[in-house]
């Protein structure tokens, strides 16, 4: 009787045994689900280029983890040289693929105030080549100039518009009446069409 129950006890034991290895043997070969392996992969950074330019280190084009901002890209390059002028420059800015920046150097600031490209209180400099690190305050419709209505002070925050060409617009309507369409500025003197391109999108009627 006492060995029957021993050979009850063992048989017990590796039946119980056996249940427990099958059942991790089941779960180590569960499948991931669908989801699980997306939230893997979405672990991978994405990257965007970015061409720098002017008075940098390393001017080139840059591969860039997506959410980079200015102030990354500068650094990758090796930093800023002695002469760079980053006033104008939201260093803060997050980049996008494609973007072109274009750090300015102390000597083209006071080339372009001088040359009326820009008036000193504007936030930008932007010449023939698109700055995507440009401060641009008139992207939005609602703050768009109106050249009919606007002060002297209003027309002067416009790229390449000085207080002469300012005073100008303001006589030119007081003289003639209201602006019909935006076009109608480059009748007034000092204003070229070179001008009213840089314009055209910042000024409303």
């Amino acid at each position: 009787m006492f060995i029957s129950l021993i050979f009850l006890y063992i048989g017990q034991f590796f039946i119980i045994n056996y249940i427990i290895e099958n059942k991790l043997d089941k779960e180590e070969n569960i499948p991931l689900q669908p989801n699980e392996i997306t939230k893997e992969e979405s672990k991978e950074p994405e990257y965007i280029y970015v061409d720098l330019k002017g008075a940098i280190e390393a001017p080139n084009v840059y591969k860039l983890e997506k959410g980079s901002r200015t102030i990354d890209l500068i650094n990758e390059a090796g930093g800023l040289l002695n002469n760079a002028n980053t006033r104008f420059i939201n260093l803060s800015k997050e980049l996008k693929d494609g973007d072109a920046i274009v750090i300015y150097t102390n000597e083209e600031i006071e080339e372009a105030k001088k040359s009326n490209i820009i008036y000193v209180e504007t936030p930008c400099v932007c010449e023939e080549v698109k700055n995507d690190a440009c401060y641009n305050e008139n992207n939005n419709n609602d703050s768009k100039i109106n050249i009919n209505t606007a002060t002297l002070e209003e027309l002067m925050t416009l790229s390449g518009i000085g207080e002469a060409k300012a005073k100008s617009i303001i006589e030119y309507r007081e003289t003639n009446g209201k602006f019909n369409n935006i076009e109608d500025i480059i009748n007034v003197q000092g204003i070229s069409e070179t001008i009213f391109n840089k314009i055209k999108e910042n000024i409303t009627i």
